[in-house]
């Protein structure tokens, strides 16, 4: 398939460009990253500067496309004006989609947001009402991150709704690749009060590389949510006793796959998906959190 892929420079883009090619996919690569005008190293993708809260510059990138892959956006509420990240992440998502609408693209994969629930980046903190979470979960967003993300996924029900497009959005827990596994999931893993708002889960970025390659080639009808996260914690912490002395003792806590379960639940992605995560925080940190020696 001709596929886009946006926000391509970014950690989740790189990764799905890469997959994508490897599955005999012709990729287009987008982001709002300047090009430099030297040869393309070999297999290299096509690559289009676009700024796609423009809706002009979003047509011209999704015109060729059967399928896209939505992953630009600004990640998180934290470094830009609350406006701004609303504004760049709800009109880029809008305005692509609008465009694959007209184009009849048949396949649209909306990277998303483990934080659409709202316990994330909320000012007025709350817990989940119980883990793991799942796509069920009641969505109570407070900040423009999680409420931008939130709004993408009412964008995919109204574009399926109006034409014959697909979606898919996948909600990644905090992606890790191997260049940020010692700093972001060491804590956690040395000390199992680093629990974080996603209650030590995490996703492996090539896993989740994985999903989206899975996403462009469903033929789900309709648009449908799926959560990704590897199926172990952090620290590989006994999740039950974890929960209850450094979280919560009131959370429900629903059956585990496994004692030391992820605090989201992939079993939505497994089942329609068909999607198997192969990668742990292990294959990268010993039991310390810090960067296991790599052979060659």
């Amino acid at each position: 398939m001709r596929v886009v892929v946006t926000g391509a420079h970014g950690k989740v883009g790189r990764a799905a460009v890469q997959a994508l090619l490897a599955a005999g996919h012709e990729v287009t690569a987008s982001d709002v990253t300047r090009p430099v005008w030297e040869r393309e190293d070999p297999g290299a993708p096509r690559y289009l500067q676009a700024d796609l809260t423009d809706a002009g510059q979003a047509f011209a990138v999704a015109r060729e496309a059967e399928a896209v892959v939505h992953a630009a956006a600004i990640p998180d509420p934290t470094h830009n004006p609350p406006h701004v990240v609303f504004q760049n992440n709800v009109m880029a998502t809008f305005n692509l989609v609008e465009a694959a609408v007209r184009f009849g693209v048949t396949r649209f994969v909306n990277i998303s947001s483990e934080t659409v629930p709202g316990f994330f980046f909320a000012e007025r903190p709350f817990l989940p009402d119980y883990v793991p979470v799942d796509e069920e979960h009641p969505i109570k967003p407070q900040d423009p991150y999680a409420l931008s993300k939130h709004v993408g996924e009412q964008l995919m029900d109204a574009a399926v709704r109006r034409s014959d497009l697909r979606c898919i959005s996948l909600r990644p827990s905090w992606v890790q690749h191997e260049g940020n596994y010692e700093r972001n999931l060491g804590p956690q893993v040395r000390d199992v009060r680093q629990a974080g708002a996603g209650l030590w889960s995490y996703t492996d970025a090539y896993d989740l590389a994985d999903a989206i390659v899975l996403a462009v080639e469903s033929d789900l009808p309709g648009h449908e949510v799926f959560y990704i996260a590897a199926p172990d914690n952090a620290g590989g912490h006994d999740f039950a006793s974890a929960l209850r002395e450094h979280v919560s003792e009131t959370i429900e806590l629903r059956p585990l796959a496994r004692p030391d379960a992820s605090g989201v639940s992939c079993a939505k992605a497994h089942r329609l998906l068909g999607w198997t995560p192969k990668r742990s925080w292990r294959d990268y940190l010993d039991d310390n959190g810090r960067a296991r020696v790599q052979e060659g």
